[in-house]
């Protein structure tokens, strides 16, 4: 009987310390200003973990920066047997990528991805690899993809962080934006049907303007939303987060009360020396609270020999924190 305690106690203590730390990390957020991709808020946003189908956002944006909209692409019997959500497309049927992105970023079809892949990378790998070659061009460091539609994979990794640049970098792309802002399309597809964009904010919140939503049972609720309120942008992401409707609403609403547009340099010519001025095309904005106002320094990068058409860089800091910057033309007197 003492045995027996001794084993089930030892069980127990074991059980704690296996499932301690991972529970943990299991569950991260990121707030970012979608203008600089500056953090704003997290918890645990570094940390690389399952994102289920916000993976989706990735696989659109790169087979934009490759395929036509109007490329026709023919369904392969395995991307209509795909697992997981589906929006029941039928093998050997042809259809247009412009409707598989909406396919794929509205109701998170998992048979669109596997089309859009086969169609852009050759394969399920092929496009897996593309998926990881621009995410390192942009500077994605704790993303790992394995598929383009999230399903479950030891190493098909994102940080909440990573994820918020994901949805910042894309929607930078008009055809992205455009899709991913839609609430409802009507397919043409052998099944088709309306399809109603599966993010309750993107459709109930005034505010909302895209987004992403994503669940597997080992990645639990993912979400992604962009925000945009009186010329404020903020992208808010949540991994493993039950309640992500309501966090989502929360995050954008405190940015939105606490921060500001300041204008931290207007365009014009500024005098650096007594024999050099540089020119700023454009103001430059910072999205701020009060306190950050006071603390916003300001480092300006000249070549070092004269030359006619003389390039700078003028970067703003929020303490160690490179925020910002903008090249500027340089003159000598």
């Amino acid at each position: 009987m003492l045995r027996r305690y001794i084993i089930g106690f030892l069980m127990v203590v074991l059980l704690l310390i296996n499932t301690s730390p991972s529970s943990a990390a299991s569950h991260s957020y990121a707030v970012i200003d979608a203008e600089t991709g500056r953090l704003l808020l997290g918890a645990n946003e570094h940390t690389p973990l399952p994102i289920a189908s916000l993976t989706k956002m990735w696989t659109a944006l790169v087979a934009l920066e490759n395929m036509d909209l109007q490329a026709p692409v023919t369904v392969s019997k395995q991307a209509a047997m795909s697992e997981g959500s589906s929006i029941y497309l039928t093998a050997g049927e042809e259809t247009t990528l412009e409707t598989l992105l909406y396919g794929l970023l509205l109701r998170s079809g998992n048979d669109a991805a596997a089309a859009i892949a086969e169609a852009c990378g050759g394969s399920l790998e092929g496009f897996s690899k593309m998926m990881n070659d621009t995410a390192a061009l942009y500077g994605l460091e704790h993303t790992h993809f394995e598929n383009p539609s999230g399903l479950h994979n030891e190493q098909h990794l994102a940080s909440a962080y990573d994820t918020a640049q994901m949805l910042r970098i894309a929607m930078q792309n008009k055809k992205f934006k455009k899709i991913a802002s839609t609430k409802n399309y009507s397919s043409n597809t052998v099944n088709g049907t309306v399809w109603e964009n599966k993010h309750k904010l993107v459709r109930n919140n005034k505010f909302a303007i895209a987004g992403k939503t994503g669940y597997t049972k080992v990645a639990g609720r993912t979400l992604a939303t962009y925000f945009e309120k009186d010329g404020k942008k903020v992208i808010v992401v949540t991994i493993n987060e039950s309640n992500d409707w309501l966090v989502h609403s929360s995050h954008a609403e405190y940015v939105f009360k606490n921060y500001r547009n300041e204008v931290v340099a207007k365009s014009g010519t500024y005098s650096v020396q007594s024999d050099i001025r540089v020119n700023l095309a454009d103001s430059q904005t910072l999205l701020l609270t009060k306190q950050e106002e006071k603390s916003v320094q300001h480092i300006l990068q000249l070549p070092r020999a004269k030359s006619q058409d003389a390039i700078g860089r003028w970067s703003f800091y929020i303490g160690d924190n490179l925020v910002k910057d903008t090249l500027v033309e340089v003159d000598w007197r």
